[in-house]
């Protein structure tokens, strides 16, 4: 990647990030449960610059956020770089169609819960102020146990979220100018992105 690729990839990552912070934030503060929004720029910048891209975005996205609003969201920045590296390199293998996409948000729907349920339950016994908290608080009063109570509302809610979020994606993919995506892909005559191909059109 030249000079202006690798700018125009660091400009594209920080509104990845951006995007992240803004729909985490809104939906943290509405506490609306099941839902997460705080990961569509993730997957955006994994799918069209790459795993390593994707999971700088993630990663990072934790970070500044737990900087400025929420402290508990920086160990969660494991949860946010397993999402951008396993996108990234389904998106370098596969053309992101709606039919992959949903693919990705099935597999992204189990493996965020696995990292995130430890991190909630060991770190922070649970509770970590968000909407999941309504539900897991009914669950451990119900009977359940911590680490049940904590999975259940997560898995539950990350097959909403997330096949939500890599559907949305992949329709923007689809609409977004091929001169403006192959900008991030070495190979300009490429229509990996190019949504009038047959594959996006078949989708």
């Amino acid at each position: 990647m030249n000079s202006n690729r690798t700018t125009y990839a660091m400009v594209f990552a920080s509104i990845g990030i951006v995007i992240n912070i803004v729909f985490g934030t809104v939906v943290s503060m509405l506490k609306i449960p099941l839902l997460f929004l705080d990961t569509i720029g993730t997957i955006f910048v994994a799918v069209v610059l790459g795993p390593i891209y994707g999971a700088i975005s993630g990663g990072l996205t934790n970070i500044i956020q737990g900087m400025i609003t929420n402290p508990k969201s920086i160990p969660f920045a494991l949860v946010n770089i397993a999402i951008g590296l396993i996108v990234g390199f389904v998106a370098k293998k596969y053309k992101f169609d709606y039919k992959i996409s949903i693919m990705t948000g099935l597999v992204l729907s189990v493996v965020a819960p696995l990292i995130g349920t430890p991190i909630a339950v060991w770190v922070f016994g649970g509770l970590t102020g968000d909407g999941v908290d309504i539900i897991f608080t009914w669950l451990v009063q119900s009977g359940q146990k911590i680490f049940t109570a904590a999975f259940l509302p997560r898995i539950t809610g990350n097959f909403i979220d997330k096949i939500a979020s890599c559907i949305l994606v992949s329709f923007l993919i689809r609409r977004m100018p091929k001169d403006l995506l192959n900008r991030f892909n070495d190979k300009e005559n490429s229509d990996e992105y190019n949504p009038d191909s047959e594959d996006a059109l078949d989708a």
